[in-house]
């Protein structure tokens, strides 16, 4: 499931040819506000065609869940998961399971897009107000494993059992084709912000976007996306014990090491899917030395509970 960790998806963007001081008073700023990804929406464009602009974005993204997300049953990620074979599969589907599968191998398995069925486990049995007996999560371990997932550019074949999940990587993709989109368009000047942020150029008034983390911390973000988890930030109990990252490896939720961790790098897809899998790891180190394996992927902050 993709999860929303924010309840607003906001994107703000400027006229690429124009000097900030001129933007400012052109006049032609364009507020459309609406749902996506699960979330309130609101996306600001300074341009002459603004209006036309976030209409393309707004289909964008639609047509971007319509392959991604497990909020819609006939997606191609929903439809994959309930026939366990997908002929043909889109671009955009092959895309972000390719970059799943370059970062589980960077955490030792610890991204695992084939935690669902673990999710919808703990899920199922928190509306029963109770967690999965230690028989059932055992069940479950036989039907995960990212290396018993087929995937090349004509199928993705999956095993009786299995299911496929995006989220911690998904929202970050959003925003990055998003980027890419309005980058088309000739805007500069762009913060996305789908529960992962994006940034493209800086703040139009001067200076990089400053993002304010959970944790009080700030960050300039300028042509980078900035991703941060926390394992207690959404949970399956009212108690707020059991958290929504679970470890492939046991099929438990993350233990609450940490508070949050915030990652950031060129890519948002990757900047989400690194922030995830950090949630799981012991220490500073074992998360350096993952970053290590993307460029410019950076820890800007990793607060312990």
């Amino acid at each position: 499931m993709m999860l929303t960790r924010r309840r607003l998806i906001a994107i703000s963007a400027a006229l690429a040819v124009l000097p900030a001081a001129a933007r400012a008073g052109t006049g032609t700023a364009h507020l459309w506000t609406g749902q996506a990804l699960g979330a309130r929406a609101s996306i600001r464009i300074d341009h002459p065609d603004g209006a036309a602009i976030a209409a393309r974005v707004m289909a964008e993204i639609d047509r971007l869940e319509n392959i991604l997300s497990l909020y819609r049953p006939n997606s191609t990620l929903s439809r994959l998961n309930a026939e366990g074979h997908l002929a043909e599969p889109p671009f955009e589907l092959l895309e972000c399971l390719s970059l799943a599968g370059a970062v589980h191998a960077a955490s030792a398995g610890r991204f695992d897009p084939t935690v669902q069925p673990f999710w919808a486990l703990w899920a199922e049995a928190a509306v029963r107000g109770e967690r999965p007996s230690e028989k059932a999560v055992k069940a479950v371990l036989k039907k995960t494993g990212w290396q018993k997932v087929a995937l090349d550019a004509g199928a993705v074949t999956l095993r009786p059992g299995m299911a496929l999940t995006l989220n911690g990587i998904g929202q970050g993709y959003v925003a990055d084709r998003v980027a890419t989109l309005l980058e088309a368009e000739g805007l500069t000047d762009i913060l996305i912000d789908t529960g992962e942020f994006r940034a493209l150029g800086g703040e139009p008034r001067g200076g990089d976007w400053p993002v304010r983390l959970e944790t009080g911390e700030r960050v300039a973000l300028r042509q980078r996306a900035l991703a941060t988890s926390a394992p207690l930030g959404t949970t399956f109990d009212q108690a707020g014990h059991d958290g929504h990252i679970i470890d492939p490896a046991t099929g438990m939720p993350a233990p609450a090491k940490w508070r949050a961790i915030s990652i950031s790098a060129p890519s948002a897809a990757i900047a989400d899917a690194l922030a995830t899998a950090a949630c799981l790891m012991p220490d500073t180190g074992t998360i350096l030395a993952m970053l290590d394996r993307f460029d410019g992927a950076r820890l800007e902050a990793g607060t312990a509970a």
